[in-house]
């Protein structure tokens, strides 16, 4: 295949339909016959000599606005593969190659025995895809999931963001797909992939219901009303390969004989026998954190981020992303920003929704915590990001690898006295001013799951936090004007960024004093997001399966 990088062709929507319609980004991808065209015009070859064109990424350049060009890599194979080489050679652009075709391979090549089925805890995008893997292979693993199933988990968190109850074991943060499942459904990552794991976790998204446009996007994204099919798909294939899913079933023990995992206690009640136990609990499993570390599994303290939620209006972050002209006709532009500070800190965005809300994700009584979710229209009025500020352990209090977890709880336990119960929000103005907010109509209405009050969240931060988030704030506003509107609004608190702890693990993945125990995901530190941790599972899959023989014959997905 020859591989065509820096394809270029500008964007013109007014001959694309309806424009007072915003436009998705199916909708603004050029047609086979153009991109053809741009392919054989760049290797100076006839169209009819192309057999197959695909494209392998897509992103929008808005540098040069109001004009707007898509770049494209394309993959182009050509009906007489043999001259691809020589046609590579005879254009003499530096962007085109020849490539091989770089599919994952899952290798099976373990050659111990399995005394019992391995057990996967957790069933967020780490222990998802760790199952998924292993029962596609013959490995017939038990989910265990402390929360419920997508149709019965969304039932839950809709009662409790309409005032009902907090359910501890089934909201935002536990049940079916994880922590993800209620968020924007992000599915880009930072992580160098030379063995295709990233690829692979889009492909199983694509061929389980997810839009093919997420193979080729630069910022795929799938939405949570997407994401809950998908995960609901994955766990009956799962199931129909030999897996098996157990809801309402919190891990309360693991039994450990000559420092090897035996097997564990499922509810205080339920023994499960197993050798392989793979820890992919998440970054809110914090009584579980508490239990590891009561039997000393080693684990540390790790740095995070802690901030709160800012509200804009869509329109505002298109404008600066597209332009005046057409930015409203235009797909739900995101952001991304960082700052330096005085007092020595790191700011940044994180997690940003276009077209999103903020929403309650609280998991323990009488503790609050807001993250940001969007449907795959991304359709709200308002564009939500997190701010936050780096924080480390020589924030925490004591030297104790659970002091993070208790230095979040202190910000939570604030947040829901600030709000009585209900998300405190603030307007930026006032939060900057020291001064409580009341509603006001000329400022940003606030697009939020769950109930809110207007506060003063002046003093929820640590004060060297707050400072730094201010001075953030700031130098973000000469990026994008109005970005420090004294209407914009604010929420908090942002404290699940990532895990405030590491679960230690060595080369092979185990934890380094409990043989068969393979911490996993972001909750046990390895991951930041959807897609990096749904990696992390199938990188503990492929060790177990470098291992283990399969218990079961098949070999083939």
């Amino acid at each position: 295949m020859i591989t065509i990088n820096q394809v270029r062709t500008e964007l013109v929507i007014s001959d694309r339909g309806d424009n007072d319609k915003r436009l998705s980004l199916k909708d603004i991808i050029d047609t086979d016959e153009v991109l053809e065209k741009k392919a054989s015009k760049i290797l100076g070859i006839r169209r009819d000599e192309i057999a197959e064109l695909t494209i392998l990424r897509h992103s929008i350049d808005a540098r040069k606005k109001p004009k707007l060009f898509q770049v494209y890599t394309l993959g182009v194979k050509l009906k007489n593969d043999a001259i691809e080489e020589k046609t590579v050679k005879r254009c003499k652009n530096k962007d085109v190659s020849v490539s091989q075709d770089n599919n994952y391979i899952f290798k099976v090549s373990g050659e111990n025995e399995l005394d019992n089925r391995p057990v996967i805890v957790g069933m967020g995008p780490a222990g998802l895809f760790c199952a998924y893997m292993l029962s596609i292979y013959g490995y017939d693993p038990i989910i265990l999931e402390r929360g419920f199933d997508v149709e019965t988990r969304t039932k839950d968190v809709e009662d409790f963001w309409n005032g009902g109850a907090l359910n501890p074991d089934s909201n935002v943060q536990f049940g079916e797909g994880g922590a993800g499942t209620f968020s924007d459904g992000k599915l880009n990552t930072l992580i160098k992939d030379k063995r295709g794991r990233n690829r692979e976790v889009l492909r199983i998204f694509a061929q389980c219901g997810a839009p093919d446009e997420i193979l080729y996007d630069s910022k795929p994204h799938i939405g949570t009303d997407v994401l809950k099919n998908i995960v609901v798909k994955m766990r009956k294939t799962i199931i129909a390969n030999g897996g098996s899913v157990k809801f309402g079933a919190k891990l309360t023990a693991v039994e450990v004989k000559d420092n090897k995992v035996c097997g564990i206690t499922v509810n205080d009640n339920e023994k499960i026998k197993t050798s392989l136990l793979v820890l992919a609990i998440g970054h809110s499993a914090r009584d579980t954190f508490e239990y590891l570390d009561k039997i000393k599994v080693p684990m540390e303290a790790k740095s995070f981020a802690v901030g709160m939620r800012i509200e804009h209006p869509q329109k505002m972050i298109n404008k600066y992303v597209y332009g005046d002209a057409i930015g409203g006709k235009m797909p739900a532009a995101s952001y991304k920003l960082t700052a330096k500070t005085d007092v020595g800190r790191g700011v940044y965005s994180f997690c940003m929704c276009p077209g999103g809300y903020v929403v309650n994700s609280s998991s323990e009584d009488k503790r609050l915590a807001v993250n940001g979710m969007s449907y795959a229209d991304r359709n709200s009025p308002n564009a939500n990001s997190a701010i936050i500020v780096q924080v480390s352990p020589d924030d925490y209090e004591g030297e104790s690898a659970l002091a993070g977890i208790e230095f979040q709880r202190r910000l939570e336990e604030k947040a829901y006295e600030l709000g009585k119960g209900k998300v405190p929000v603030q307007y930026y103005g006032d939060y900057k001013n020291n001064c409580i907010s009341i509603e006001n109509k000329d400022c940003t209405k606030p697009c939020i799951k769950g109930e809110y009050s207007f506060t003063n969240l002046r003093g929820l931060l640590p004060d060297e936090c707050e400072k730094a988030f201010i001075e953030g704030m700031e130098q973000f506003d000469r990026i994008i004007k109005g970005f420090a509107d004294k209407g914009a609004v604010l929420s908090g608190i942002e404290s699940r960024t990532s895990s405030p702890i590491r679960i230690l693990r060595d080369d092979n993945l185990e934890s380094p004093a409990v043989r068969g125990l393979y911490p996993c995901g972001e909750g046990a530190g390895y991951a930041g997001g959807i897609t990096s941790a749904a990696m992390d599972g199938i990188l503990v899959a492929e060790q177990i399966a470098a291992v283990y023989k399969p218990l079961n014959e098949k070999t083939l997905k």
